[in-house]
């Protein structure tokens, strides 16, 4: 039954030409013995016509049309009385109103409400009668409207779905932007995140053996702390970057079964001292009273925190000192980190401009962003660089 479907819908054409052959033959046998002389000519040759409108209907919709208003306009004038093949008008209608021009199936709906009508007026059931015809042209007229909505229903079920398809092709391509961005804004947040593990970590292992090298013969003990220094930076620089490339990857553990947490507000100070480690000089305070927050302000404010610091110990000068305040609001958390380095025309921050606008403030303004707080950066009266940040407990809509 498949295989004759499929063929049935591969080849319309000759499936209608089958019945249109079905439907000359019983035609002919039923109409022939009617007609005599000149009219069994004009009956063949409309039949022919009918059948031949019922094998390419779907071919040429808008063509059978006007071929079967023309047929059946010269059955009328002529004389020849209808026949079987005349039940092509019902299908012919029918496939225009599925398939056809709109003007066609006007045309069609049009014709369907007269058909019936001109074919009493020229031979009526009952002369007699004058209620049998306008009974029998309604009789009639009933099939013919029937088939032009059973068309027209098919045509709007095809658009429909049409549209279904178009808006589900159009949701799936919004899908794969919206994913896109997604991929784009999570490479971007990765690229932050090793940005500012690479940067800090990388520097303070830099300053570390630069100091041991030149404490090495005068101060082992010293150039021995500075090494364990330089190893202690080192493995958490390794964990931190292994859990931003584990984000990476598909389904699989990390070797050490979990990642290793995001940094906190808590690690500030951990933070600070390994700066101090390093040789930069830094106060350190925090007031108001301490409370949890959420772990997008927390890792906001360590990273600020970080790239601050980093580019105090490498822009602001071999002097240079910096002052951290961690200032806990009813809403929010406030961050001040300040430095009396060189000042800002040396604040280039990681690969920018002396405008201050490089990657290191462009991260920072990104990440107080996406927890809807805001950030003021700018050149510090008297010399040196300033970093002001706000983040809300919850963000703003």
């Amino acid at each position: 039954m498949q295989r004759i479907y499929d063929f049935i819908r591969r080849h319309p054409t000759s499936v209608d030409s089958f019945w249109a052959v079905i439907l000359l033959g019983m035609s002919a046998m039923s109409a022939g013995s009617a007609w005599d002389g000149h009219s069994i000519s004009l009956g063949l040759a409309s039949i022919v016509l009918m059948c031949l409108v019922l094998a390419l209907r779907r071919r040429f919709p808008e063509r059978m049309l006007l071929l079967a208003i023309v047929v059946g306009l010269a059955q009328v004038a002529l004389g020849v009385e209808p026949h079987l093949a005349n039940f092509a008008m019902f299908v012919i209608v029918y496939t225009v109103a599925a398939n056809g021009a709109r003007w066609a199936s006007r045309l069609a709906l049009g014709g369907s409400l007269v058909a019936a009508t001109i074919s009493q007026l020229r031979w009526p059931v009952d002369k007699g009668d004058a209620v049998a015809p306008i009974a029998y042209a309604v009789f009639l007229t009933i099939p013919f409207l029937l088939a032009w909505v059973l068309g027209d229903s098919l045509r709007t079920r095809r658009a429909y779905f049409a549209q279904l398809e178009e808006r589900a092709t159009r949701l799936e391509k919004e899908r794969e932007a919206q994913a896109k961005v997604a991929v784009a804004a999570e490479r971007a947040r990765i690229a932050r995140e090793l940005h500012d593990v690479v940067a800090h970590n990388v520097s303070v292992m830099i300053v570390q053996a630069d100091g041991a090298a030149y404490v090495m013969d005068a101060s082992p003990d010293q150039a021995k702390q500075a090494l364990e220094t330089i190893s202690t930076t080192g493995r958490q620089a390794l964990a931190e970057m292994r859990r931003l490339l584990g984000v990476l990857r598909s389904g699989e553990a990390p070797e050490s079964g979990e990642y290793v947490p995001q940094p906190d507000v808590q690690q500030i100070e951990d933070l600070v001292e390994q700066v101090r480690t390093a040789g930069l000089t830094v106060d350190f305070r925090v007031e108001g009273t301490a409370r949890p927050l959420p772990s997008g302000v927390e890792l906001t404010a360590y990273r600020i925190v970080q790239e601050a610091l980093t580019n105090t110990r490498k822009h602001g000068g071999p002097d240079a000192g910096a002052s951290v305040r961690l200032v806990y609001f009813d809403d929010g958390l406030g961050l001040l980190v300040e430095d009396d380095g060189r000042g800002a025309a040396h604040e280039l921050y990681e690969d920018g401009g002396a405008d201050g606008q490089g990657h290191g403030l462009i991260g920072m303004r990104e990440r107080v962003g996406m927890v809807g707080g805001t950030l003021d950066a700018g050149p510090r009266p008297g010399g040196g660089f300033r970093i002001s940040a706000l983040l809300p407990l919850k963000p703003a809509h």
